[in-house]
């Protein structure tokens, strides 16, 4: 198998040889946390590692035997997860779940929300100028990393292009929110096209994939320790932006990297320049205002910026708990990449960082405004409900024993 975490899974104790098995009906599998999640519990019994079940379908095995157990019996064995499937719907059920408006993009209310954050940040700064109090400072840096990442994110949205249908808005937009934040606007849209592209994928995906055992021994003393020691990979992003992830070379500053195509480069030029233009502002400001009056200004809040993206995004691809799948050459697709994703709810923060916790439907379709996401997942919850629901109506007839099969085998127990 290509998923590296099927290894996890316990084994499924063998049926009796006198017991006989019927043809499977398809069934559709219990689908991913945040798109169904809360459609029907996982049977952890069975099934400890739960998130497969987004990957592929259940394979039904119908049991004949005595109705009393029966009943029982095919609860607990009647579905056998094979990750090896395919899911079982394609992208246009979902996509058709979504209500139209959900895709039209307005540029005004985009627009707003640049405002509205701005605006905020330049309060933020200008407040904790003025106040210079150490009992101020440390809720500044908290309310500024926050809003910073609330930037990152409507640039985000640039660059996917669901912040207007205007290509030259977005990457305005994009170049000056990013810059400001020290991001290299285009070098990152290409490589984060590039992991949507290949989210899943274990060799093609662009960050927080499974290294190999191979390329993982390789690795320095060093890297390894920043990698995978805590706290260094909660401030792995600048470094990932100049050498991309370990086993990966490039860099998304350079446009002669492996990352980009020769029509992309010229793109990549320009927003290197803007990056170097940022950063030749901020030492302007640190000889202008003092070094320490710009750490605690920039420095310290663009840490929690780079805090923030680094945990927000390995816990939309990563789970504790409950492992998700990765997949390699046949096994992988779009639809089962974009699935292999987790839903996380940031409670009264959903709103400033812009509902970005709502990222299942977000990978598959991300054309999708932010202001339409949460919409556009209750849509797709109540839609596979009523998939589920038809499934369960079709298993629950294919379940049901003939009569003289129970005969048959009244006597002879399961398990």
């Amino acid at each position: 198998m290509a998923s590296l975490l099927l290894s996890e899974c316990h084994a499924l104790r063998p049926l009796p040889a006198t017991i006989r098995l019927r043809p499977k009906p398809p069934v559709l599998a219990a689908s991913h946390r945040g798109f169904i999640s809360d459609m029907t519990q996982p049977n952890r019994r069975m099934l400890p590692n739960w998130a497969l079940r987004v990957s592929a379908p259940a394979r039904t095995v119908v049991v004949e035997m005595e109705p009393r157990e029966g009943e029982d019996a095919i609860k607990n064995h009647a579905e056998e997860f094979d990750p090896g499937m395919p899911p079982p719907f394609g992208l246009a059920e979902i996509r058709a779940a979504i209500p139209k408006h959900c895709w039209v993009k307005n540029p005004w209310r985009s627009m707003s929300y640049v405002v509205r954050d701005v605006a905020i940040v330049f309060a933020l700064a200008t407040a904790a100028a003025y106040i210079n109090s150490w009992a101020v400072w440390p809720l500044y840096w908290a309310a500024q990393g926050t809003l910073f990442w609330a930037l990152f994110v409507l640039g985000h949205d640039c660059g996917h292009g669901s912040f207007s249908n205007n290509p030259k808005l977005n990457s305005v937009v994009g170049h000056i929110l990013h810059s400001s934040i020290l991001v290299p606007y285009h070098g990152w849209r290409i490589s984060h096209r590039t992991h949507h592209q290949n989210h899943g994928h274990v060799d093609k995906d662009e960050s927080w994939h499974p290294l190999p055992e191979k390329i993982y021994r390789s690795l320095d003393f060093v890297t390894r320790k920043l990698r995978f020691t805590l706290p260094f990979p909660a401030l792995a992003f600048p470094i990932y932006l100049w050498g991309r992830s370990p086993g990966k070379r490039g860099s998304h500053f350079n446009p002669e990297s492996d990352l980009f195509l020769p029509n992309e480069r010229k793109d990549v030029i320009t927003s290197t320049a803007c990056w170097i233009f940022m950063a030749v502002v901020l030492a302007g400001l640190t000889w202008f205002m003092g070094p320490l009056k710009m750490f605690k200004l920039y420095v310290v809040p663009y840490s929690l910026f780079v805090m923030w993206l680094d945990i927000v995004t390995y816990l939309h691809h990563h789970g504790h708990e409950e492992k998700l799948p990765w997949y390699r050459g046949k096994e992988w697709s779009y639809l089962r990449g974009g699935l292999t994703t987790f839903d996380r709810d940031y409670g009264w923060i959903n709103n400033i960082h812009h509902d970005i916790g709502t990222h299942v439907i977000h990978h598959l379709f991300p054309q999708i405004p932010h202001y339409h996401l949460v919409e556009a997942t209750k849509s797709g919850q109540a839609s596979s409900r009523k998939l589920l629901q038809r499934t369960r109506e079709i298993s629950a007839f294919a379940f049901s024993p003939p009569q003289s099969s129970v005969q048959e085998h009244e006597s002879r127990p399961l398990c």
